[in-house]
């Protein structure tokens, strides 16, 4: 009886169908799309500055001071190359200097970086403007920030002048020659940032062959956090100088989490928005139902019918068209996701830029299994509710009054 009732009025069945499905598959594209984008942002984040893991001397993110090292790196080399899901990994030090040419004196960040391993984390060597990236080969060579060597005045094959503290307390001081020159997209790195090879920073700060950050990259965002408790039950090690701790992306850049929970929130008022719209388009599709058939449910009511009964034909009949359209919408927005997701979705005429930059030029959406089911599993449940308000109505007729209602 249900089943017949549906197809009283096929164009409203359709048109409630077709509603349910619109809503599902904008759901499932949208969401997938917005993994995408997250995904895109994380690893720009993490191929610009962090990786996805970093061990490091305890607080040393928070305090940057270069007593705080990694007293045995090779120690914690180790446990990296014995580290399921670890696909990379490179040693850094730091150290705060003043920065001279021949015009000007600015202060900037130091890091000492292994060129063989660097480029298969970071995206530096992505964004050379001027010159060339650091090769194994080289000594006292140094790639320069593009704002830095704009306040320096200085361009590739000029000489830099660097002083500032070693570890252990002496002078350091060095004359470096510039290589090249980079962009990274973000104008505070750009104006500070200078970047050595590590065995000669390691020479000049008197590390001791000590280093501050060991950064690696997982296989996939999915295996960071296993990564993380493999190394973090292997640390601290004897010979280390201070205890040492296991970082993920997210904990070195909580600012970039807040920003994604802060786009995640407006993305759930619009589809809150767009499901409740939908709702009432379904409940005022259901009343109109209820409504049409007030003397026939009188009439079944008065030969016997139990209320109930005709509580669960409703029910049955909303399940039906619910159904029909998430299963529709799955499928057209899980469609419609893939080929997204093959053929990429271009940023216009902002791609030039992006790929200057290292980020990818073409945002594609993730589909996965949340992506499509959760989205069209609201739906379901927001539309069943709209339906036990005309249930309940059915449930309270009665009988002589619905026979005789107009």
């Amino acid at each position: 009886m249900a089943w017949r009732n549906i197809w009283r009025n096929p164009r409203r069945t359709l048109l409630t169908v077709m509603a349910i499905a619109f809503a599902s598959l904008l759901l499932v594209f949208m969401l997938s799309l917005q993994v995408g984008m997250y995904e895109v942002m994380i690893n720009a984040g993490v191929k610009t500055h962090t990786g996805h893991i970093q061990v490091t001397a305890a607080d040393y993110n928070k305090d940057p001071k270069i007593r705080k090292t990694v007293a045995d790196p090779k120690a914690v080399a180790k446990i990296m190359d014995n580290t399921d899901h670890v696909s990379a990994y490179t040693l850094r030090a730091n150290g705060f200097a003043l920065l001279s040419s021949s015009h000007r004196t600015y202060g900037g960040m130091v890091t000492g970086i292994d060129p063989g391993k660097e480029p298969e984390i970071f995206s530096t060597a992505a964004t050379i403007r001027q010159g060339k990236y650091l090769s194994p080969q080289d000594r006292d060579m140094a790639v320069v920030g593009t704002l830095l060597a704009k306040n320096l005045k200085i361009g590739v094959n000029d000489e830099i002048v660097i002083l500032g503290s070693a570890l252990d307390g002496s002078i350091a001081a060095a004359v470096l020659r510039v290589k090249g020159t980079f962009s990274s997209g973000m104008d505070t790195y750009d104006r500070s940032a200078i970047q050595i090879p590590l065995a000669y920073f390691q020479d000049i700060f008197a590390m001791a062959g000590q280093v501050h950050q060991v950064v690696a990259v997982c296989d996939s965002l999915w295996s960071v956090g296993k990564v993380k408790k493999t190394i973090s039950d292997q640390l601290p090690f004897s010979g280390s100088r201070q205890d040492l701790i296991c970082q993920t992306w997210d904990e070195i850049m909580p600012g970039l989490i807040q920003s994604i929970q802060m786009d995640l929130g407006g993305g759930i008022i619009f589809y809150s928005i767009l499901i409740v719209v939908v709702a009432f388009s379904i409940m005022n599709t259901f009343l109109m139902s209820v409504f049409e058939r007030t003397q026939e449910f009188g009439t079944l009511l008065a030969i016997g019918a139990r209320p109930g009964r005709l509580t669960k034909m409703l029910l049955i009949e909303s399940g039906f068209l619910t159904l029909w359209g998430i299963l529709l919408g799955i499928a057209a927005g899980a469609s419609l996701t893939l080929w997204a997701e093959s053929h990429g979705i271009s940023f216009g005429q902002a791609q030039d830029m992006l790929r200057q930059y290292g980020i990818p030029s073409l945002i594609r959406p993730k589909l996965s299994l949340g992506t499509a089911l959760a989205g069209p599993f609201v739906v379901f449940i927001i539309t069943m509710l709209t339906a036990v308000y005309p249930a309940i109505k059915v449930h309270k007729l009665n009988p002589v009054e619905a026979m005789h209602s107009a």
